[in-house]
């Protein structure tokens, strides 16, 4: 009798156990956060800075990189120069250890107007970052919306993702520009992102391309059907569905993906 007790409570615990973790696993217990370590690199003051007529800060006047830096750097990367007026990006620089990397304008901004001219290299691929974070470890498309810099007719990533959303000035996997009116590759195109809120809105060419809202029940869904959902990129994931942190403010970014990209005329202007 003793032996059949002790049998009947081994079995009990096992179904007990078996039916915690059955409970748990179907009541959608919280995923762990992944942990995240901020940067803690100085930024720039505005006030060091020009307005132009428009009332807009100029902070890249064609001769001076200053307030410019890697991303998690405390310097330019060499592959980054002043060309004809104009901020590049070279794939081939003319330098004994070329080293690359994304750029930031060190200042965060909260709600304001970034306006800039591009022009990429054919089959070139590059991107401008808003409300970007800088994290110990990651690159910076972890916890900013990205503003897609492409050559549609040659570059194989127009023809990747769902309904264009990775051409030219469309918010990356996400939201496709509509209409898509970007110009060829080695031409000027016009580009505004307006951060004002929980709204953000892409301008290419004087017309408005994508509009969306972050911060929101659907712009949570909106990630859970890219690449930057919980389950394919947490950190990416927990940084965006939260963009610009407690803050609500980040830096602006220019991306290096390997390619030959121009960027002139940058300005922004700060709303209330």
């Amino acid at each position: 009798m003793k032996n059949n007790f002790i049998v009947a409570g081994i079995l009990l615990a096992t179904l007990t156990t078996s039916t915690v973790a059955a409970q748990n696993k179907n009541s959608g217990e919280a995923k762990e956060k992944p942990t995240i370590e901020y940067s803690t690199l100085p930024k720039v003051d505005l006030k060091d800075f020009k307005k132009n007529k428009k009332g807009e800060y100029v902070i890249f006047d064609g001769t001076s990189l200053n307030g410019w830096r890697g991303y998690n750097k405390s310097y330019v990367p060499n592959k980054w120069s002043i060309e004809d007026g104009a901020l590049k990006f070279s794939k081939n620089p003319k330098a004994d250890k070329p080293e690359g990397g994304d750029i930031i304008f060190t200042h965060d901004f909260k709600n304001f107007e970034l306006s800039f001219k591009w022009k990429i290299s054919e089959a070139g691929n590059s991107g401008v970052f808003v409300l970007a974070k800088e994290v110990k470890g990651q690159p910076i498309y972890v916890s900013s919306p990205e503003y897609q810099i492409l050559d549609n007719v040659k570059h194989p990533d127009a023809k990747m993702g769902v309904n264009g959303n990775r051409m030219s000035a469309s918010l990356y996997d996400m939201i496709p520009a509509t209409p898509q009116n970007s110009k060829p590759a080695g031409e000027w195109n016009t580009s505004k992102i307006v951060v004002n809120g929980d709204k953000i809105t892409h301008y290419q060419n004087d017309v408005k391309v994508v509009e969306y809202t972050v911060r929101t029940k659907d712009w949570t869904k909106l990630l859970q059907s890219s690449k930057f959902s919980e389950d394919k990129w947490p950190i990416a994931f927990e940084l965006l569905n939260n963009v610009g942190g407690d803050t609500k403010s980040g830096v602006i970014g220019f991306q290096d993906h390997g390619d030959d990209v121009w960027f002139k005329d940058i300005t922004v202007k700060v709303l209330k």
